[in-house]
């Protein structure tokens, strides 16, 4: 593999499992304008694939997943990219798995939360500097804060700025899992292959469905139609006989 001089995000693909890695260690894997472009390069690639089922996304290094988006970037070209990165991440039809190496600060913290699942590592962080700095939330991540963790713990976060432990991450639901360090490649390993066992075209149409759900606009005659279509698939006669 050639070597990544820019440090931009990198994407590896093997078989059916993508991979997305924050490349700057150094950095705390902050993420510049310039990946915006990338990420959504990556993300095209991964969904015009018809052999890619999962995507990972996680960091270099032991100790930070990512700090966000670069400081220094914020008061000039802070725009709706980065909001459109985030919003395409948590769109993919395909199930996403936050493999934390490390801790996660502002945006990062909001990156994790479009992924499906997050597995933690003990001994890590996360916190939301947005009112410290002065910058109003967008959107889209307010509105993740709140489905996923609960308005009394976004009210925390976006409000005190207070960083909270890898505990109480698992407590508000920020994490699904929380690991020991070691344990955090076998554990998103685990849930690879869970995943491959499933039927893509319902994870597919099951995420969209509970996405829609959770953000409280759900449309039932779509969600009606799914199940319907799946109540007469070849897959799912195929998968009953096979389980008889």
């Amino acid at each position: 593999m050639s070597k990544n001089i820019d440090n931009i995000p990198s994407l590896t693909i093997s078989g059916p499992i993508a991979k997305i890695t924050l490349c700057r260690p150094k950095q705390h894997n902050r993420i510049d304008p310039s990946d915006l472009s990338v990420l959504l390069d990556h993300f095209s690639a991964i969904t015009s694939s018809d052999s890619i089922r999962v995507l990972i996304i996680t960091g270099e290094g032991s100790s930070t997943f990512s700090s966000g988006y670069t400081l220094s970037a914020i008061k000039e070209e802070l725009d709706d990219r980065f909001e459109c990165v985030l919003d395409t991440l948590e769109s993919l039809p395909i199930p996403v798995i936050c493999a934390m190496n490390g801790s996660a600060y502002g945006g990062a913290t909001d990156l994790a939360l479009c992924c499906d699942f997050r597995i933690g590592i003990e001994g890590t962080r996360m916190f939301m500097p947005a009112a410290k700095f002065g910058l109003h939330y967008y959107p889209g991540g307010i509105r993740r804060y709140v489905t996923t963790l609960g308005l009394t713990a976004a009210k925390k976060l976006f409000l005190t700025a207070q960083p909270i432990n890898a505990k109480e991450m698992l407590r508000i639901n920020f994490l699904t899992e929380l690991v020991k360090p070691e344990e955090l490649n076998d554990t998103v390993q685990h849930y690879v292959t869970e995943l491959l066992k499933c039927a893509p075209r319902v994870i597919a149409s099951m995420k969209s469905d509970l996405n829609q759900t959770a953000a409280g606009s759900p449309d039932l005659v779509v969600q009606r139609a799914n199940y319907e279509a799946s109540l007469k698939s070849e897959e799912l006669t195929k998968r009953v006989a096979g389980l008889a």
